[in-house]
């Protein structure tokens, strides 16, 4: 019973999130499944929902997420001859993506560590 109490919460927040994203879908395209485990999250940071409604679950889920992502590769092996006419772009946008992520990652990273240093300066001339 405890398994399907959890498995409730997260169907239920994939759902919202669906729900969701039908609604401002001709605003901007959002994936339900992302803006359900967004609003799972501030449920959870919120206390909403306790960590111990969903982390059996959850930890299963996340354990076994190769196995979920086995249906998407081989859709993708499906559409080859689709992905052979654009690989040039894909892989544009996927080296731009990552050159962008390495800096925003290394900027956040670098204001994190000097604001740090400049807290922990600051203890030590108290």
């Amino acid at each position: 019973m405890k398994i399907i109490k959890q498995l409730f919460w997260i169907f239920l927040f994939s759902l919202l999130g669906e729900i969701l994203s039908a609604i401002i879908r001709n605003i901007v395209a959002i994936p339900g499944s992302v803006i359900g485990m967004v609003l799972l999250f501030f449920a959870l940071h919120f206390g909403v929902v306790k960590m111990e409604q969903v982390e059996d679950v959850g930890t299963w889920l996340t354990d076994n997420m190769a196995i979920l992502f086995v249906p998407a590769g081989v859709g993708l092996l499906t559409q080859m001859d689709v992905l052979a006419s654009v690989w040039w772009q894909l892989l544009i946008i996927m080296v731009v993506t990552v050159v962008v992520l390495l800096v925003v990652v290394g900027k956040v990273v670098e204001s994190m560590t000097y604001k740090d240093a400049a807290r922990n300066k600051r203890e030590e001339n108290k």
